[in-house]
């Protein structure tokens, strides 16, 4: 068994609540920019006294239509300025937020209605609206976000008296997991695990990206989920400029224009920056050069890991920023230096690629149990390929099956009615149970390995890791999405898809999924995978599939997290034929 701990640096009175900073940031600076709201005119300005009388207005609309200390108000919206202020709106009376996905299905959305037991409900879209009756015709309350209901009879006191009665330990929101397997449980987040979570991040780990000029960060994440949510509430704590993006398509021009400083994002998005401008440059006669480019930017970003890259890796780089590092950082706004990454594991050669252009990526680690993160790296201390130290105030400890177990005042206070899966998840010392694999260094920085639930079995006995196989694999620019089975099988296999955005104009991914030479991309790819996995793991067979795996096609969380069960299930025949054909 082996343990790390990080000293608190900050603690939380037991009286605060969170939508206490945007009260005092209005009193002791009212005219300071804290957001920019999407128009079509551009980005216009909120000012610290604006939002805090927005979320007033708001507040005093919930108090109008009886919503109580301790009421849970569903929202469901895509990630906009009105998510945000909604969100506050409620904590400020004391009320509890239950965010859904604008995805989920009147099933999904039926039960989490039902078992948070909902009073009301905000929604963004016509099909939003639809999905909430359908899914609870007997909620009377459904209100749009940019329409919330009215309260002028009802004194902004009124929301101040409500505010004072919050307290620490109230409940300030029901996360429910994604449903990768079985029924989404809620997770009963309070005030104090969000509150002590960003305290922490912003006095210690992250607290030099916060500190440079205007500070300011784009959201296009969904904010139902905890990592995004966290971002929000250390953005507001820090003071820092907030914006929001609802489209995940509208994100690079939407990153020029609004030119932030700070970015979070999943492996995913950073694996199609990577991915989009190599087919860029590709297109573009200028693959060699930014091949060289790429190797370049990985190999200074490794030596100066290991204390300092040498005189003629230096000139080299100098040169690819003129002529390819520039133009990727233009293309972002030419302000953002850092970002952190979350969700799953990001490719050490991606993350070394990412340092050389001058863009770190941070990666970290945490759970909706954890209120998002346990553990992230630091600026000047960034041990790529790790998912960094524990965050103040956390306990990190491998268990004797090689579990990461987590303890401290971020992980969340149980499952909304669900004392047996609470118990389950929690140790008789107090550790939440991550249900991953990992190693913790010498110096306290954690590795993910694996996931418990997640190991598959061959049937000659060997235990096989998916996770990093896929992610090698989903680095190559024509693969969109990557599978690994094997459970039971007598070798390993994959399960590929192809990227929507590099098949070429007028070629359909039917036709190249038996093309020879993308074929042969594609096992150049699982070669370079297998190099990185002992014989008996590495994958043997794969197939291409007809179709992307999306969160369309219900195959991937709103976080890009693949279902693995229902992959399972709707492509049990391409598996079969994995396995029968040679036979």
């Amino acid at each position: 068994m082996r343990e790390y701990s990080v000293p608190i640096l900050v603690d939380v009175p037991s009286s605060a609540g969170l939508a206490d900073t945007v009260f005092r940031r209005a009193e002791q600076d009212p005219g300071v920019v804290v957001m920019r709201r999407k128009t079509d005119a551009g980005w216009p300005a909120v000012t610290a006294s604006e939002f805090r009388d927005q979320v007033v207005a708001v507040a005093r609309g919930l108090i109008a239509a009886g919503v109580e200390h301790g009421d849970r108000v569903a929202l469901m919206s895509r990630t906009r300025y009105e998510w945000t202020l909604v969100d506050y709106a409620i904590w400020s009376i004391g009320a509890v937020t239950v965010p859904i996905y604008e995805t989920s299905s009147a099933d999904q959305v039926r039960w989490i209605l039902s078992d948070s037991e909902a009073k009301a409900a905000f929604v963004e879209l016509d099909a939003h609206e639809e999905t909430v009756r359908e899914a609870a015709p007997e909620l009377k309350a459904v209100w749009r976000v940019d329409a919330p209901p009215l309260g002028d009879e009802v004194p902004a006191a009124e929301v101040d008296e409500r505010r004072g009665r919050v307290c620490a330990a109230d409940l300030a929101t029901i996360v429910y997991t994604s449903g990768t397997t079985g029924r989404p449980k809620g997770c009963r987040i309070t005030h104090d695990n969000l509150l002590f979570t960003a305290l922490n991040v912003l006095r210690g780990p992250l607290e030099p990206l916060f500190s440079r000029k205007e500070p300011a960060a784009l959201l296009f994440l969904p904010l139902a989920h905890i990592f995004a949510r966290m971002i929000q509430v250390v953005l507001v704590e820090a003071g820092a400029i907030m914006a929001h993006t609802p489209n995940m398509k509208n994100v690079a021009p939407d990153l020029q224009d609004f030119q932030p400083t700070f970015l979070l994002g999943v492996p995913r998005v950073f694996e199609k920056v990577y991915n989009g401008a190599e087919q860029k440059a590709i297109a573009g006669g200028k693959g060699k050069i930014f091949a060289s480019a790429v190797e370049v930017a990985v190999a200074w970003s490794r030596a100066e890991s290991a204390g300092g890259a040498p005189l003629g890796l230096r000139l080299r780089k100098a040169v690819f920023d003129r002529l390819v590092y520039s133009k990727l950082r233009a293309a972002t706004g030419g302000r953002l230096t850092a970002a952190v990454s979350g969700g799953s594991a990001l490719g050490e050669r991606l993350g070394h690629f990412f340092k050389g252009v001058g863009i770190e990526v941070f990666e970290g680690y945490g759970l909706t149990e954890t209120s998002a993160p346990c553990s992230v790296n630091i600026p000047g201390a960034n041990k790529i390929g790790t998912v960094g130290k524990p965050l103040p105030g956390v306990t990190l400890r491998i268990g004797d099956d090689g579990e990461v177990l987590a303890k401290g005042r971020n992980v969340f206070a149980g499952y909304w009615k669900n004392e047996a899966a609470t118990a389950d998840a929690i140790d008789a010392d107090g550790f939440y149970r991550t249900g991953d694999v990992g190693e913790l260094d010498d110096d306290g920085y954690l590795r993910i390995t694996g996931r418990k639930k997640e190991i598959l079995v061959t049937a000659a006995g060997k235990n096989v890791a998916p996770g990093p196989l896929e992610d090698l694999l989903r680095a190559h620019p024509l693969i969109s999405q990557a599978m690994v089975v094997g459970d039971g099988r007598p070798f390993v296999a994959a399960l590929v898809t192809l990227d929507p955005e590099a098949v070429p104009a007028g070629r359909t991914v039917a036709e190249l999924r038996t093309d020879p030479e993308v074929l042969a991309e594609v096992q150049a790819a699982v070669d370079r995978a297998n190099q990185s996995v002992s014989k008996a793991e590495q994958i043997k067979k794969f197939a291409i599939l007809e179709q992307d795996i999306t969160e369309e096609s219900g195959h991937l969380t709103p976080t890009l997290k693949v279902k693995r069960n229902l992959v399972l299930r709707d492509f049990a025949g391409q598996i079969e034929e994995l396995y029968s054909a040679g036979k």
